[in-house]
């Protein structure tokens, strides 16, 4: 029996522009990259010893480390941009496109929803193995469905 196995792709938009994405994906000496859901919870337990469970909204982060500094790699430049300019508020919020690769491809667009995030740069340096900038990506909610063509890296929106 053959098991198929699928997948899921991260692009992070490095321009931090609407206007002119540059979707770089995520991958490059990561092991794994798997956003996390913190839930907001709420427990009641009523005279009766019966328990309500109510979640409400889940904030979402994922933690890209390692990320070695790579010449010429435009996610690079813009992670090193906002540590040399202590950028912060929305100079940090850009776009990330989850793909799923298991998806119907139409001439190499796969589903994808695009969310709005901020990036928060945790430290920088390095030692023998390269200059390192790991950095977190905090999602705010804001998603749009559509396509996202792995071969131009460009999101349609449906519809």
């Amino acid at each position: 029996m053959k098991i198929e196995r699928k997948y899921m792709a991260h692009y992070l938009n490095a321009a931090f522009s609407d206007s002119d994405s540059e979707y770089c994906r995520l991958g490059a000496d990561l092991e794994e990259y798997s956003p996390e859901l913190s839930a907001n919870v709420e427990k009641k337990t009523n005279i009766l010893g019966q328990t309500s469970v109510v979640i409400d909204s889940y904030q979402k982060q994922g933690e890209v480390s390692p990320y070695y500094a790579e010449k010429d790699d435009p996610l690079f430049e813009k992670l090193q941009a906002i540590i040399d300019g202590d950028l912060v508020l929305d100079q940090l919020k850009t776009d990330m496109v989850e793909v799923k690769l298991w998806g119907d491809e139409g001439d190499g667009a796969f589903p994808a929803v695009k969310e709005e995030v901020y990036v928060e740069i945790v430290s920088y340096g390095g030692d023998t193995t390269g200059y390192q900038i790991p950095f977190n990506v905090h999602y705010t909610g804001v998603k749009t469905a559509g396509t996202f063509d792995v071969n131009t890296k460009t999101f349609t929106p449906a519809g």
